[in-house]
């Protein structure tokens, strides 16, 4: 089966970030002394044939189709068309603009790849992602996301719950939060060799949640977006989606989850500590402290004029599922 990958749909990024977001938060990175440089409906199975891997073309990286269960009943959403999705990412280990990623990132070796399970757990171990993507049953989530940079899109992922997953490993009581490590090698990523490429991060990439945030049923591991394995932009083989918190939760390319008694200190918490919280909630109410959260930029089908304002919703609009999590606490504190 031949899968071939359209023209690029991408926008440009002061068409989609509020330009006082998006160089407010570059204003930052060089602050950091970057200097000049910019930084940042029935279910049914898939009948697609799992192992057809043909090259896609234009350059970009094999990806393979997935079997998987369709999410139904289709929720009333517009999906972000997957030629933007694919052509506008934050994954800073591939260059800081936001086309950087997929020009940067197609030689990215993703097979074989192994998941390390470690930590509070009465069974640690190692998991080859191929083979759980295999011998897992797959299912679609189709879901909002939601950047802290204020744009959004629609996307359909397709993964699996990640608190199943890590039941498998018998978490004990001690564990109290998840822990997550991208992988490290600045041979196969650029921006990890030097911060003038990467954004100043410290590599690898670090994230976390709260252990009933993590074994809560709306937060994936996500393998794949339209019924494809994941591209290398979007965090292939495998990746975090919390749909209730912004972007930059969703850690990319994952090789290590440990469970952990403390809370760890994710990636851009340490970089930007008043500005990039623990807990990510997207909250309308609560500002950034260089601008404003209350409304959002949608990328959808068609040009420019397809980008559309609207507003922010608390939770990114799952607070019927997810508000309970919070109950008695302070989310202008708890940011």
């Amino acid at each position: 089966m031949l899968i071939k990958t359209k023209k690029s749909g991408e926008l440009a990024e002061s068409e989609i970030t509020s330009e006082n977001a998006y160089l407010s938060r570059r204003s930052l990175i060089k602050g950091l002394g970057l200097g000049g440089l910019l930084a940042a409906g029935t279910a049914r199975a898939g009948v697609l044939d799992l192992l057809s891997s043909e090259e896609e073309g234009d350059g970009q990286a094999v990806r393979k189709p997935l079997q998987y269960r369709k999410q139904t009943p289709a929720p009333p959403l517009t999906l972000t068309p997957e030629t933007k999705v694919t052509n506008h990412n934050n994954f800073y280990e591939f260059g800081t603009d936001k086309t950087d990623p997929a020009k940067n990132s197609q030689s990215l070796r993703v097979e074989p790849w192994t998941l390390t399970v470690e930590g509070e757990v009465e069974r640690p171990g190692k998991v080859d992602v191929w083979e759980l993507m295999s011998d897992t049953n797959l299912e679609e989530r189709i879901y909002r996301m939601r950047c802290v940079e204020a744009w959004s899109m629609v996307i359909p992922w397709v993964g699996f719950e990640l608190g199943k997953f890590l039941q498998r490993f018998a978490p004990t009581s001690r564990a109290k939060y998840v822990a997550f490590e991208t992988l490290y090698d600045p041979e196969q990523m650029p921006g990890q060799k030097s911060r003038y490429i990467g954004g100043g991060i410290h590599y690898p990439y670090v994230e976390g949640l709260r252990i009933d945030e993590a074994m809560h049923p709306l937060t994936l591991l996500s393998v794949g977006l339209y019924g494809k394995t994941l591209p290398p932009q979007n965090g292939a083989p495998i990746r975090l989606v919390v749909p209730w918190k912004y972007g930059f939760k969703g850690i990319k390319s994952i090789v290590k989850i440990k469970l952990v008694e403390k809370m760890p200190v994710n990636t851009w918490h340490q970089l930007a500590p008043r500005e990039y919280g623990f807990y990510a909630n997207v909250n309308p109410a609560v500002d950034h402290p260089r601008w404003s959260q209350a409304t959002e930029r949608f990328i959808g089908p068609g040009g420019l004029f397809s980008v559309k304002r609207q507003e922010t919703l608390p939770f990114n609009g799952y607070g019927e599922q997810v508000a309970s999590l919070y109950n008695n606490m302070d989310l202008r504190k708890h940011f």
